[in-house]
Parts: structure tokens; sequence; C-alpha cells
């Protein structure tokens, strides 16, 4: 008997959303990006999907909580006292809310996400 209610991505068609980050983030480069977002619960603050992203390297600011696992490519997530941490395919990882720092993309990178937006 199947489970009523599970999700399976590959059952499921996503567009893709492509985007360029806005100028004040960027700190090199100018890669674009894409989100395929496979699922959004009913209060938009829980989602799951995948991202590519192109070479670049530009701010960010956490206000969610993310669970990151690397499909392809190279990246280097450094916080804002400075601390690296490379990431590549096979690669799991959590960013919690309130992380702020530089992402750079070294090489195509894609992910599978799972955020949680705690709230404004």
């Amino acid at each position: 008997m199947p489970t009523q209610g599970v999700i399976k991505f590959d059952d499921i068609h996503a567009e893709a959303e492509e985007y360029h980050l806005p100028p004040e983030k960027l700190i090199s480069g100018n890669p674009k990006q894409t989100a395929w977002t496979y699922y959004t619960d009913p209060s938009n603050k829980f989602f799951a999907g995948y991202w590519q992203s192109e070479i670049g390297k530009w701010n960010i600011s956490y206000t969610e909580e993310e669970y990151c696992q690397m499909l392809e490519g190279k990246s280097v997530i450094t916080d804002s006292a400075g601390h690296a941490v490379t990431v590549t395919a096979g690669d799991q990882f959590v960013i919690p809310r309130g992380f702020s720092g530089t992402w750079e993309v070294i090489e195509t990178s894609k992910k599978l996400f799972v955020v949680y937006e705690a709230g404004a």
C-alpha cells in the first residue's frame, strides 16, 4: 500500500528558475544561478529542491536553516571571521540561521537543499 502524501522528486517536474544575484551581493563574476523547487509547504517556510551556480563569489547572510548535499562541483564557504570550508560532491552540511560570510563557486556547483525559514 503506497504511503499517501510522499513526494518523490523523480515523480514531479519542477520548473527551472534562472536568475543573477543583485549587484550589491556580488564580489566577483556574475554567476547565473538556477533553482528547481520540488516542494514548498503551505506556510512557505519549508522547501526543498536543487540549486546550481556558475563560477563567482558573493556575500551571504542566512535568515533560514539550510541542509545541503553537494552533488557536483566545488565551492568555498567562508564565515565573517575568515574561516573557510571547501565543499565538494558528496559533502553534506548545515548552514545555520545567522551565518554570514561569502560563498565562492570554484567549479560550477550543484546541491540538494532543504530549507526551513523560521520567520520574519
